[in-house]
């Protein structure tokens, strides 16, 4: 069996701006004070002499590698983003950045937000917008009723019961 895995299906390129602040704060700080202390800590550790055993200059190299790959990766996805700064004129239907409560076939209430693949994470209730989840939920209204296929084949039927637009 080969290790081949066909690309990912591309993400959208939508972002709230909290979400757009937190990945710029994070390119700031991985950049600006994380990479320097890691830099540093490498010099030392190859001021010892012999690297090939040497353990704090090994897991270093390999800190500065990770540090890097995420400072490339936020570079590049922050320049294609485009931040949604603003709400909807129609606030009584389902768009990005919504937060949308459903009731579920057991009576079982919950909020999701609908936010892009760059912001779901640590933040319970966040739900990427190209998730099943919100794919059914884009462009319903108060009182409309949808399923979710789950992976066995069954079928959750929910209702939307509230649809919320805070300013950040």
């Amino acid at each position: 069996m080969g290790r081949y895995r066909p690309p990912a299906p591309p993400k959208s390129r939508y972002i709230t701006a909290a979400g757009a602040k937190a990945l710029d704060d994070e390119l700031k700080y991985l950049w600006k004070v994380k990479r320097p202390e890691v830099t540093q800590a490498v010099k030392e550790a190859a001021a010892q002499g012999d690297r090939s055993e040497n353990a704090e200059y090994i897991y270093g190299k390999k800190q500065l590698r990770e540090i890097d790959r995420r400072v490339r990766y936020l570079s590049k996805r922050l320049d294609v983003l485009t931040v949604v700064d603003r709400l909807p004129d129609d606030r009584t239907t389902v768009f990005f950045g919504a937060w949308v409560t459903v009731l579920d076939e057991e009576d079982n209430e919950s909020t999701y937000r609908i936010v892009g693949p760059d912001e779901i994470g640590d933040t319970d209730g966040y739900i990427s917008m190209d998730s099943p989840m919100a794919r059914q939920l884009l462009k319903k209204q108060i009182g409309d009723e949808f399923f979710i296929r789950r992976p066995d084949g069954s079928e959750i039927w929910y209702e939307v019961t509230g649809i919320e637009y805070r300013e950040e």
